[in-house]
């Protein structure tokens, strides 16, 4: 029986898993008043994108201007006092060195120079306080991204410090995806990597979609937890992948197709020469000793491409039977070809090609 065959050798395949993830966005800001008063004006279109420092609200300064306005009187009312006090100290100083005031005038005088100095600063500190107050009647936005709903109109009373928040924005472009690993899939995986079987890969990961359609972008993985989920014992390992169409939203769930490692003793074996039983035991043909087929049960549980990875029950070197399998039992003498040569299943009979070439040229 004539067969055909590849001589299988070790080699690399990337450890790949489709493992479930969910997206979240990659930054969330509640917009809240650092002010109290009163929402004079809404800024923004509902659902548009923002940028960083834009005004989305205007709160009604009247009495924050009166605060700035009363800080910068105050100021200048510390700064004339200082003047004379300073001055008056000056005087003092020549006059307590002649002994014609006591030593104690001058002290006072020297002291209420010092405290109106100390006023010019206390002021000043106040009038910023009152600038930023009244700058803070602009309410910008903190990050730049797609704002929601406003959960305020014009009209409404807000107040410092609030637990509710005007608006939310979220930036979709890059996002997040959060994906769950189980602990013992990670811990096989460590194994692999600390007994030499596997290499560390830098994992590029690709996400399908719920419709189960492939997004357009690959992402990187940024991240992976220390900690075990104790409610479903997984690990969250976290990439991020860009978002400009804003195709992927906070909340979805897809699954994300990666490789972790790279395995650099995977025998790589043509899907069409491996079985299995109604059990699901993989197994295959060998060229064996005297040209005799030898089924050999294998572990193959992974793909790669139109392969087979074998991990068990092979050795380099071999002649795996991938042609002529139909009706092949195990022990059964074969006539091994490699599988790249031509196969017939049957000769001729002889004399055939002659006659078939007489009748063409007499045709």
């Amino acid at each position: 029986m004539r067969v055909g065959f590849v001589v299988v050798q070790q080699g690399s395949a990337p450890l790949e898993q489709e493992l479930p993830g969910r997206v979240a966005a990659f930054q969330v800001s509640d917009v809240r008043p650092q002010v109290s008063g009163v929402i004079q004006h809404r800024l923004f279109r509902e659902g548009s994108v923002v940028r960083q420092g834009q005004t989305l609200y205007q709160i009604d300064p009247s009495i924050y201007a009166a605060q700035q306005a009363q800080a910068a009187a105050n100021l200048q009312s510390a700064r004339a006092s200082a003047v004379a006090a300073r001055t008056r100290a000056q005087r003092y100083a020549p006059l307590a060195k002649m002994e014609a005031i006591s030593k104690q005038d001058y002290t006072d005088a020297l002291a209420q120079a010092q405290q109106a100095d100390a006023a010019i600063a206390q002021n000043s500190a106040t009038l910023r306080a009152a600038q930023v107050n009244m700058r803070f009647t602009r309410v910008p936005a903190p990050i730049t991204g797609r704002i929601g709903l406003s959960n305020v109109t014009e009209g409404a009373l807000v107040t410092a410090n609030q637990p509710d928040s005007l608006a939310t924005i979220t930036r979709l472009d890059p996002v997040f995806v959060d994906i769950q690993q189980s602990a013992a899939d990670l811990l096989k995986l460590r194994q692999a990597l600390s007994q030499g079987g596997a290499v560390p890969a830098s994992a590029q990961v690709r996400l399908k979609l719920p419709d189960g359609s492939i997004y357009g972008f690959t992402g990187t993985v940024e991240f992976s937890q220390v900690i075990v989920d104790q409610s479903t014992g997984t690990v969250t390992i976290r990439a991020r992948f860009p978002n400009p169409q804003s195709i992927l939203l906070p909340g979805m769930f897809v699954t994300a197709e990666f490789a972790q490692a790279i395995q650099t003793s995977a025998i790589l074996v043509p899907q069409q020469a491996v079985s299995r039983s109604p059990q699901g035991n993989a197994s295959l043909f060998v060229v064996g000793p005297g040209n005799r087929a030898v089924e050999r049960t294998v572990v193959a549980d992974r793909t790669f491409g139109t392969n087979w990875i074998v991990t068990q029950g092979l050795a380099p070197g071999e002649k795996v039977i991938t042609q002529g399998l139909s009706n092949l039992k195990d022990g059964a003498p074969i006539k091994p070809v490699p599988a790249s040569a031509p196969q017939r299943v049957q000769a001729p009979p002889p004399g055939a090609m002659k006659a078939g070439g007489r009748r063409s040229r007499g045709g």
